[in-house]
């Protein structure tokens, strides 16, 4: 059977790229596939080693979203994002320390690639540059020249813990147990437009800083929200002062790896998994939802990982079945080892508990709940 499924999986993935690359070929002819930019991911790395992902695509003037754009202007900018144009086989030219990089797009447009820094990374700053120029592309009337920076997380040997973090129904409100809700928050809304859970910018904020006041805990977001997103989520944590890190998505075609299998789950497992491989000594708190699966692939990292996870917050949506699944999936937990699990109804029953365990300051507790206080204001306002 699992023969069946790869190869019935292969043959998905050849049609769809064949088909890809005919639509790209016709664009091309007809003079759309230009101009063109370079988008870029926030990464994360080592001193030794970076990783480093981002796409080339057509430049469709997807605007930054403004607190005056109407319903209609942020569905135009979602189906811009959704409708994109990609670019394969183009040549970029990745500098650091003064050595030069060169990767070729894939079929999607994509490019991934880890960097050997030639001297290892001084840590004056959670974050590194990368500089990025796009030499070459399959596109008629290229003009070179095109350039972007990258930039890439590495914690500081000091940081005390790194904080993994769902982004829908987590941090968002989204209503990712309702199709018709999430569609509506999804295509309708912006970056402004958007509602943070009441104290997640000041709880996140304390948990970056810890307990030695440093500000470098490192935070890694991990959602199953397409890339075609990943600009209006970044713009969405920086309006809302949520500490900023790399935002880990999903690609929003077709993978011959997850046909049978659960896609939420697999991608946010994999990523966590990698996040832990990479940094070996460093322990986890981790955030997320009863909503979809997070406490179910929080579970099997903390079996895989044994001492790794301090904590696992899981924010309630106060769906009686979900509630259920959790519960029993940490009851388990409990019975097989030592780790700090707490299904909460707001972010402040969050903060006290990490409080209590000493991971943040507990003066913290009372600025996260006077942000709780004035969003609630607003919203009966």
């Amino acid at each position: 059977m699992k023969k069946v499924k790869d190869k019935l999986a292969g043959t998905i993935l050849k049609a769809e790229e064949k088909i890809d690359y005919l639509t790209f070929k016709l664009k091309d002819k007809l003079w759309r596939n230009k101009p063109l930019h370079i988008v870029t991911y926030r990464s994360y790395g080592t001193p030794e080693r970076l990783y480093v992902k981002g796409r080339v695509l057509v430049n469709k003037g997807i605007r930054q979203s403004e607190e005056t754009h109407t319903t209609w202007e942020n569905l135009l900018n979602m189906y811009r994002r959704f409708e994109s144009d990609e670019i394969p086989n183009a040549r970029v030219q990745l500098t650091l320390q003064g050595q030069q990089h060169e990767i070729t797009t894939d079929v999607e447009g994509y490019f991934v690639l880890n960097i050997q820094p030639q001297t290892p990374l001084q840590l004056d700053d959670i974050w590194h540059p990368i500089e990025l120029e796009l030499l070459e592309a399959p596109v008629n009337g290229f003009e070179p020249g095109i350039k972007e920076t990258a930039y890439v997380l590495v914690p500081p040997p000091d940081a005390e813990y790194g904080i993994i973090s769902d982004i829908d129904d987590t941090i968002v409100r989204t209503g990712a147990t309702s199709l018709l809700t999430t569609g509506r928050n999804v295509l309708l809304n912006n970056a402004h437009t958007r509602i943070p859970f009441h104290g997640v910018s000041q709880f996140y904020k304390a948990l970056q800083l810890g307990r030695n006041g440093k500000r470098n805990n490192p935070f890694f977001y991990v959602s199953s929200s397409p890339w075609n997103n990943y600009d209006l989520l970044y713009h969405f944590l920086e309006l809302n002062e949520i500490p900023q890190g790399p935002l880990l998505l999903r690609d929003f075609g077709i993978d011959e790896t997850k046909l049978g299998h659960s896609d939420h789950m697999s991608h946010k497992y994999k990523e966590i998994e990698n996040i832990l491989i990479t940094y070996p000594k460093l322990n986890f708190v981790l955030i997320g939802d009863s909503g979809q699966q997070d406490a179910a692939i929080y579970s099997e990292v903390v079996r895989k990982h044994p001492g790794r996870i301090m904590a696992i917050y899981i924010r309630d949506v106060a769906i009686e079945k979900h509630t259920k699944k959790v519960e029993k999936i940490f009851d388990e937990l409990k019975e097989e080892g030592e780790v700090e699990i707490v299904l909460v109804k707001d972010t402040a029953a969050a903060a006290a508990h990490a409080a209590d365990c000493g991971y943040i300051f507990t003066e913290k507790v009372e600025e996260v709940e006077k942000e709780a206080e004035v969003d609630e204001a607003g919203d009966e306002e």
